[in-house]
């Protein structure tokens, strides 16, 4: 009997196939064409290649449907072309006598609110009509080349909900090992493992080469069978023609490499082919894959990266809760989002690693606004977030929208309580906190309260969910009202420990109703840390709390070469020393954010309304001139600097870009009301070269360039040479950007470049793009490669800078 597709994963070593696209172009594929056409206008072709990568020994093909999706084509179009794939997939299956169809889906193209136009349930549902179309005629379904973690996870849910075949996801890793958005591998381990795929991997972007770098880490970390199909080499250039340097041989020797390491299903992308698979299974047949084993790490993850819960406690911020906050509570009333946002960054400055979102009050729509403020603070920061609430639908909404595997907060002991939540945890993923509560109150003693976490983990069995994704509270009552509680959740929090359970506490209500209560936090936060508490929801504003932290970190070897206790000293304990307090105080006569203006700090933040405001109330007693060059401009270069030394990532990037757009909008209205214009820099002709229908990174950069106050002309997406060189003439422009994804598209580029060259010799050529290197600029005569958007904005300075000079002279 054959095996399912998942019993042969987990069995032994299974081969995907190869590229298609990359065939198709050699059978005649079209610049500009749409290969999912094939399946209707040439079948036989397409058929053929699902035949010979079965014949080279592939298990699963992938069906050509990669791009299939309702922004590109109609609904009935769509449907048409799908189920062709599908039946040509089949057939040859069929034809072969073994292998398994894997429906193919790729990104959609579009960048999700809040960096792109995209909402999320848009992609959702535009990932669903694939679905719906295509998996009753699929073995399982493979997400690929997906270079954005909520594009990912938009990609995942429209598959779940729509069909209940096994999911598979490979993602896009650049050169620094992260998507383009920020998230690197262990991130997307935490993010997939929570939504309950059943292989994950990465594909695409770099070659196996470089791709085995990153696989330790996935086998370190991972529980499910690790996918890797990379391209054949990285591509170069020759005549006009786009190769990958790394031939068959090469490529299935580095793939023994990768079994080795862990990868469990292989296969190949770009510039592969039959014989590369069939090289490939012929090196590696012999090669007994690693185990697939559960992996007892608790994570979450934000969109950039994971917290991982072991020995050294983890600090959640407390802060993003009204109770006891008279201020918070008004600006939760006042739908003051703007406060919510800015205590997200302060506690992030602090030292917090999570971030606890509580925002109940009985007089607001908090399913609304926990939804808006969870979207809102992700754009702002990128700590992993703890969802707080009670309330089930204010939960389940939170959890759809957050970008990556949250914290949830809470269940305990009551029936009720854990049906409702589980559920929620079991489909969007998610670290459960359990109070060691139930229905017949909280327990007096230690053995008690593991009684109640032992009946809760029983009962998250059987929703499937496993011991690392839970985490006990404990909880720490009074001692002013009860002398003996401090004691007695120590001895619960050794006893969860000794049961193998992992813990957290809300460490300051064990003061409530005593006068200087940060001495007995601290103290208290102390004893907890050596009971083994893996993490604590504290205040991280207060110095005595942190000092604790960091001193019993270094004390027990938690601290390498007590390098955090270190800073702590020098940077938070200075700092508050009195003469550093009355510098600071006089500094803040001038700027009252370390780093720079209001204005500044709002733009570097992300915060569109703050920098709206405070531009306006700059505007009554500065030029908007002053304001841009001194404020705006070396906001926007702040970041940018960050960005290129990696320490900001996209999102925070385009957030920044956002809040300086909110600024120049009213600058701009201001001079409008005046009767005045804002004057541009130069004109920045951008195009997606014809024949590429990819343009999210072409749109990053204009998005910088109009910030930057570069007179922008975005040509769009599949342009023709003529039509750039056009507009460069028209607009008399110094500077063009041509943007490509993909390799069919180079000669495109290079022509476009030729005839630049030939009919605006002036005009300075910036080429960028997933398949660009500095070789292909060079071959193809551009004038610079730009690796990234903020790249791009650099050269555009400089030519100006240098145009201005010639001027001048």
């Amino acid at each position: 009997m054959k095996k399912t597709v998942l019993e042969k994963i987990n069995s032994e070593l299974t081969y995907f196939d190869g590229g298609m696209g990359t065939l198709l172009q050699q059978a005649g594929l079209s610049l500009g064409e749409l290969p999912e056409r094939w399946n209707l206008t040439h079948p036989e072709v397409v058929k053929q290649i699902h035949t010979d990568y079965l014949a080279a020994g592939a298990d699963i093909v992938k069906t050509n449907t990669f791009g299939a999706n309702a922004l590109k084509f109609s609904d009935s179009e769509l449907e048409e072309i799908i189920l062709a794939g599908m039946r040509l997939a089949k057939e040859a299956v069929e034809k072969a006598g073994r292998g398994y169809i894997a429906l193919d889906i790729g990104p959609c193209g579009k960048l999700l609110k809040p960096y792109g136009d995209l909402e999320f349930e848009q992609a959702v549902a535009l990932f669903a009509k694939t679905v719906k179309i295509g998996a009753p005629h699929a073995d399982c379904v493979l997400i690929e080349t997906m270079n954005d973690a909520y594009e990912t996870k938009a990609a995942v849910l429209a598959v779940k909900e729509n069909c209940n075949l096994p999911v598979f996801v490979t993602n896009v890793y650049g050169a620094d090992g992260k998507l383009m958005t920020g998230a690197d591998p262990k991130a997307m381990i935490a993010l997939l493992e929570g939504l309950r795929v059943d292989a994950l991997g990465l594909n695409c972007s770099l070659g196996i080469e470089q791709m085995l770098p990153l696989l330790p880490t996935f086998y370190q970390y991972s529980s499910l069978p690790i996918i890797v199909n990379p391209n054949a080499g990285l591509p170069k250039e020759e005549d006009g023609k786009t190769y990958y340097d790394a031939d068959e041989e090469r490529f299935s020797t580095l793939m023994q490499e990768a079994v080795k390491a862990g990868a469990r299903v292989i296969g190949g992308c770009c510039g592969t082919t039959p014989k590369f698979i069939e090289k490939t299974v012929q090196k590696t047949k012999n090669v007994a894959p690693m185990p697939v084993t559960n992996k007892n790490y608790t994570l979450i993850s934000s969109y950039t990266h994971a917290v991982e819960f072991s020995q050294k406690t983890v600090l959640i911020g407390e802060r993003i809760n009204p109770t006891g906050k008279k201020r918070f509570k008004q600006a939760l009333r006042e739908n003051d989002v703007n406060y919510v946002l800015q205590e997200g960054i302060r506690q992030q400055d602090s030292g917090a690693a999570v971030l606890d979102v509580n925002v109940g009050l009985p007089e607001i729509d908090e399913v609304a606004l926990l939804q808006e403020i969870t979207v809102r603070l992700q754009g702002v920061c990128n700590l992993p977030l703890q969802l707080d609430t009670t309330n089930p639908t204010a939960l389940e909404n939170a959890l759809r929208l957050y970008n990556g595997k949250a914290m949830i907060n809470s269940v305990n002991g009551k029936a009720e309580s854990m049906h409702a939540v589980f559920p929620l945890a079991k489909k969007y993923g998610g670290l459960t906190v359990a109070l060691t509560l139930d229905e017949n109150g909280i327990p007096d003693t230690a053995e008690g309260r593991l009684a109640v976490a032992q009946r809760i983990y029983q009962c998250a069995k059987s929703y499937g969910i496993d011991k690392k994704d839970l985490i006990f509270d404990p909880l720490a009552m009074s001692v002013s009202s009860d002398p003996g509680a401090a004691l007695v959740t120590l001895q619960s929090l050794k006893l969860l420990q000794n049961n193998g359970f992992r813990t957290v506490l809300g460490v300051s209500n064990v003061s409530f109703g005593l006068p200087k209560r940060e001495a007995v936090n601290a103290t208290f936060f102390s004893l907890a840390m050596q009971s083994g508490l893996n993490a604590a929801i504290v205040n991280v504003d207060s110095t005595e709390m942190l000092k604790a932290y960091h001193a019993f970190n270094a004390l027990c070897n938690l601290d390498e070469n007590c390098g955090e206790y270190i800073r702590f000293a020098t940077e938070k304990l200075t700092a508050e020393s009195p003469q550093v307090l009355e510098n600071t105080a006089k500094k803040a006569e001038n700027t009252s954010m370390e780093g720079g203006s209001p204005l500044q700090q709002a733009i570097v933040k992300g915060l569109k309304e703050q920098a709206k405001t405070l531009t306006e109330g700059l505007l009554t007693e500065q030029e908007p001139l002053k304001i841009i060059d001194g404020q705006i401009i070396p906001a926007l270069d702040e970041v940018g600097k960050g960005f290129e030394e990696k320490r900001v990532f996209l999102p925070q990037l385009l957030m920044s870009a956002e809040a300086a757009k909110w600024a120049f909008e009213a600058i701009k209205t201001h001079l409008l009301s005046s009767g005045q214009t804002q004057k541009k820099r130069s004109v920045f002709v951008l195009a997606t070269v014809k024949g590429d229908i990819h343009d999210i990174g072409k749109n990053i950069v204009r998005v910088l360039l109009e910030n930057y106050g570069f007179d922008v002309v975005d040509l769009g997406k599949d342009v023709a040479p003529e039509k750039v060189v056009q507009a460069v003439l028209d607009k008399r422009a110094p500077l063009v950007g041509l943007s490509a994804l993909m390799t069919t598209t180079v000669p495109s580029m290079a022509e476009t470049v030729q005839l630049l060259k030939e009919q605006a010799p002036w005009c300075k050529i910036v080429v960028g793009g997933a398949v660009m290197t500095q070789e292909y600029a060079d071959k193809i005569g551009a004038d610079k490669y730009a690796k990234d958007a903020m790249e791009t904005v650099r050269y555009a300075e400089g030519v100006e800078k240098t145009l201005s000079e010639r001027k001048e002279k």
